[in-house]
């Protein structure tokens, strides 16, 4: 029976979520969607990244951040949530950490948001529905 050595792939390349020292990406899901951050979770353990914590607001997601830096390379934080929005929760999160790396998670139609967003410090932005290559591709520019 022929093994997986037999069949050398063409598209052999390194999962994105790890660093070229072979560690992984630390990655904290903020979002009040148990869905989004299930899904987010799931595209992101695929390449290789470690989810090392998910909040359902921002307000838990503010204490974790500050629990676990620096420990963490990445946040994804979702703009509407319950107790904190994701705007607070950004702003708490970059005047702790003024180096902390910030993807927004938001809805269509909420482009002032991601701006405003933007302008406080957050490195990028994702638009829901999740698309796996739209969010590896920002994800990853984030890291580098």
């Amino acid at each position: 029976m022929k093994t997986k050595q037999d069949f050398p792939s063409i598209n052999e390349r390194p999962p994105e979520g790890v660093k070229a020292d072979g560690t992984t990406f630390r990655v904290m899901i903020v979002d009040d969607s148990m869905f989004v951050a299930k899904q987010l979770g799931q595209i992101l353990t695929s390449e290789g990244f470690e989810v090392v914590a998910t909040a359902a607001d921002g307000k838990e997601g503010v204490d974790k951040y500050k629990e676990l830096a620096p420990n963490i390379d990445l946040v994804t934080m979702d703009i509407t949530m319950p107790k904190m929005d994701g705007i607070t929760a950004l702003e708490q999160i970059m005047t702790f950490d003024k180096n902390a790396r910030v993807v927004m998670v938001s809805a269509l139609g909420k482009e002032e948001l991601v701006k405003k967003s933007l302008l406080l410090g957050a490195k990028n932005y994702i638009i829901k529905p999740l698309d796996r290559k739209k969010v590896l591709e920002r994800i990853v520019a984030c890291l580098k």
